[in-house]
């Protein structure tokens, strides 16, 4: 081939919606020498058999962000580019049938609202005027997107394909990759059987065939990709009189898309027919053991339909809408669907791997292939993103994820894909994967436990007759069997001395002559004495929050950074890609456990237990024996009281925590220590610090130095920020609510309009009061102004507190 690209920016490998998303950002970003291979023709995976909704409905921030953008471009590309599409903007009908739901929907629609999107929530009469041919008698209300409807799959990524074709961009079809080799600088030779092309950058964009070839580039750090493939099937029924009908009395309309969600499915008009496709829990996993391999190439295949699995659902939809049970079928898709273990993408750069991102796994990849391939874009070529992609991270997954977790929580998120995630309930699938040395006596104390990291940590300690069912679970109020526990462990906390198992801290050893000075240039303030220990930042170039770690200092050169369960290969790989050469950086998480032991007694647990120096004071660390054996003591507590961390080897871990259970410190869990740290306005990684705000907005100020020599990353744009001022104030709020606590990304209003937004909220049981942390608008950032926090639809006052701990604010308990 005499025009075949031998070289190149990025080299995509994955020829559907999102490849040829990818492909056409980059070029719009000016990489326009950037080539997509295509094993088949485009579209022939599991974008030809889409049925191409685009909804913006999600319940999480940066999903509605990409699902918002996608329909933004789509509604304009055809005329970009000069190619006809077929995109119907119908709007969208959410059911609900309960008070919760409803709940749900008023935090979407507010959400959406603060995005620019108008969003409503429908009467059950409203609803039947919309959509004349459902029966609503049963129903609680709606939720209306206007900005929901449909696209032709094919015509989209061919559209995009064109698009980024007429930039300059190659695309080659019928050109498998078939390898890939990684030089010593980094860069990549991609390998096909038509020749070799070097690129900078790589992307997995290979849909269904992503975990074969994220296989290529395990020789290289990388990871098994964690996903599995479902068989997801929908039906077209023939045409049905009353619809055609209905349209043209409408001038051509098409009905709002209609999802039944506590049911499970989703019914939309297909010219004068319906197309309705079920999430059925009794699903089908495919390509899942060797006696069902992965074929080589599944190109525009189906499967036979398997109508039985979806016959409740089919009956149930037909009661709904009974024009539906007039038509007949007349014909049946049943294809492959990718899916990870959270049911979202993955997203952004591959785990261990330098120079090589991954855009795959989309369950939802015709909704979210324009949003997914504006991030991609940004994150290769600027280095970051406009909005914080954590949901979609693929280093939110470390070293859990076997074949056994993909499957088991594929096909769990797959049979509740409509479900409501509520802040107490714990998806019970795959469990188990990663426990601490304490982990029986735990879960024999009481322990309710929750997975962190594929860590099971215990949320909160039941007693005998205590309600642990799923069911009880099914709320998004405060109260629940849960609640006098909590506050029975956080008063335990604030009187006496309580310890918790933390398993799954995330520990990097950094090492070597010229650690400090290399610490010095990455984070944006001091570093502690010897001795001591401190938290640190480290910003993007804009001076946005990555990453918070606490920094322990043995040496002049050698340091323990440590930081949240889930950052773990996120922080490492900070630290690891800035690292210079003679440099020693390790991981050893798994070799160790934590306890959090801290109360006004700690102090006197501890000495008779442990030979360590207990009047040193708060930010300082020392080795010492406790019951016996050996640990590492840390004065600092994320509760807020006078404590210890305590960190020993695994084996050790068993005799320390009996020791200190026999010595009278109460249990107690996550959900009580989450109360604890809000009271304090303790931060919490990828909740109050993302990437959406920066170090100042995020009041963390006293965290930088801008007048040390070092250039450390976002240290311009911090200095043009404080000079010119921020635009958001991070704030701690009362709220006045009622029997829920605000939740993460609940609207803030002043005066009718949106000024802000909740990054956290909960009870605190030492101060009987619901406190949200938030950012705000600068001018409202003031102590004593009044505001609305808008939790599930109500609007309840807030008063903006002083900037200070709102539980023992001069640190007096802490120190003590």
């Amino acid at each position: 081939m005499s025009d075949f690209p031998t070289k190149a920016r990025v080299v995509i490998i994955g020829g559907g919606v999102i490849g040829t998303s990818s492909l056409y950002h980059l070029a719009k970003k000016g990489w326009s020498d950037c080539v997509l291979l295509e094993k088949n023709e485009l579209t022939a995976g599991s974008t030809w058999h889409a049925a191409g909704n685009v909804p913006t409905f999600s319940t999480s921030w940066s999903i509605m962000n990409m699902q918002r953008y996608s329909t933004e471009l789509y509604s304009k590309l055809g005329d970009e580019v000069d190619y006809p599409m077929n995109y119907h903007v119908t709007g969208s009908i959410r059911l609900a049938h309960s008070k919760e739901r409803m709940q749900e929907f008023e935090r979407a629609a507010s959400m959406g609202r603060y995005q620019g999107m108008d969003i409503e929530i429908l009467t059950p009469e409203q609803t039947k005027e919309r959509y004349p041919f459902l029966e609503t008698h049963d129903m609680a209300g709606a939720l209306y997107d206007p900005h929901d409807g449909d696209i032709d799959p094919a015509q989209l990524t061919q559209a995009l394909a064109k698009g980024a074709r007429d930039l300059g961009a190659k695309i080659l079809r019928f050109c498998p990759a078939t390898g890939v080799t990684q030089h010593e600088d980094g860069t990549w030779t991609v390998h096909t059987d038509k020749g070799n092309i070097d690129c900078d950058y790589v992307v997995n964009a290979a849909g269904y065939y992503a975990q074969r070839v994220g296989d290529w580039f395990t020789p290289y750090g990388g990871r098994k990709v964690p996903m599995m493939v479902m068989s997801h099937q929908y039906l077209l029924s023939e045409e049905v009189p009353e619809i055609e009908a209905w349209s043209k009395a409408n001038g051509g309309k098409k009905l709002p898309l209609l999802r039944d969600v506590d049911v499970s499915y989703y019914l939309r008009q297909e010219k004068h027919g319906f197309n309705l496709g079920p999430y059925e829990p009794n699903c089908r996993a495919h390509w899942e053991t060797p006696e069902d391999p992965m074929p080589e190439d599944f190109s525009f295949q189906l499967w036979n339909d398997d109508l039985d699995r979806i016959e409740d659902i089919m009956m149930d939809a037909m009661e709904r809408v009974p024009a539906l049970g007039t038509a007949g079928v007349s014909r049946v898709i049943n294809g492959p669907i990718p899916y990870a273990p959270d049911g979202l993408p993955l997203l952004g750069p591959m785990p261990g791997v330098k120079n090589a991102f991954e855009a795959c796994v989309f369950t939802f990849g015709i909704a979210q292939g324009g949003g997914a391939g504006k991030v991609l874009a940004e994150w290769i070529v600027d280095g970051q993103t406009e909005w914080d992609m954590w949901a979609c991270d693929p280093r939110r997954y470390t070293d859990y994820t076997d074949h056994d977790y993909c499957v088991k929580k594929g096909m769990e998120v797959y049979g509740n894909e409509y479900a409501m995630h509520f802040p107490h309930h714990e998806w019970p699938a795959a469990r188990d994967k990663k426990v601490s040395a304490v982990h029986a006596t735990v879960k024999e104390l009481g322990g309710v436990m929750g997975a962190y990291n594929g860590w099971e940590r215990a949320n909160w300690f039941a007693q005998d007759g205590d309600d642990t069912s799923d069911e009880a679970t099914h709320t998004w109020g405060r109260s629940g069997p849960w609640q006098q526990r909590i506050m029975e462990e956080c008063e335990a906390v604030r009187d006496g001395v309580g310890v918790l198992d933390l398993p799954g801290f995330s520990r990097f050893n950094l090492s070597g002559e010229g650690a400090a000075e290399f610490l010095r240039g990455l984070v944006a303030g001091g570093l502690p004495k010897i001795g001591r220990m401190n938290l640190v930042y480290i910003a993007d170039t804009r001076g946005r929050i990555l990453t918070e770690m606490s920094c322990i200092r043995h040496g002049e050169d050698h340091f323990t950074m440590i930081t949240a369960g889930t950052a773990q290969w996120h922080d490492f790989e900070i630290l690891r890609n800035a690292l210079p050469d003679g440099l020693s950086l390790s991981d050893h998480t798994t070799e160790f456990g934590t306890m959090i032991v801290t109360g006004p007694k700690s102090r006197e647990l501890f000495a008779g237990l442990s030979d360590a120096d207990l009047s040193l004071g708060w930010l300082t660390h020392q080795t010492a024996t406790v019951a016996g054996q050996s640990a590492f003591l840390a004065r600092v507590s994320f509760a807020g009281e006078l404590g210890w961390e305590v960190h020993c080897a695994n084996a050790d871990q068993p005799a320390i925590y009996a020791a200190i259970l026999a010595a009278g410190a109460k249990p107690f869990g996550m959900y009580a220590l989450n109360s604890l740290r809000i009271e304090k306005g303790y931060r919490t990684w990828k909740g109050d610090l993302t990437s959406d705000y920066s170090l100042l907005e995020g009041g963390l100020g006293r965290f930088v130095k801008l007048d040390k020599p070092q250039d450390f990353p976002g240290k311009a744009a911090i200095q043009a920020e404080k000079q010119q001022g921020v635009k958001k104030g991070f704030v701690t709020l009362i709220v006045d609510a009622g029997t829920a606590d605000a939740p993460y990304m609940s609207c803030i209003w002043k005066d009718g309009e949106i000024i802000g937004e909740v990054t956290s909220g909960d009870w605190g049981y030492r101060v009987n009061a619901s406190i949200a942390l938030g950012m705000v608008r600068a001018d409202m950032a003031v102590p004593g102004t009044e505001l609305e926090v808008e939790i599930y639809g109500v609007k309840c006052r807030a008063v903006v507190q002083d900037d200070q701990p709102i539980w023992d604010p001069t640190n007096e308990r802490l120190r003590a």
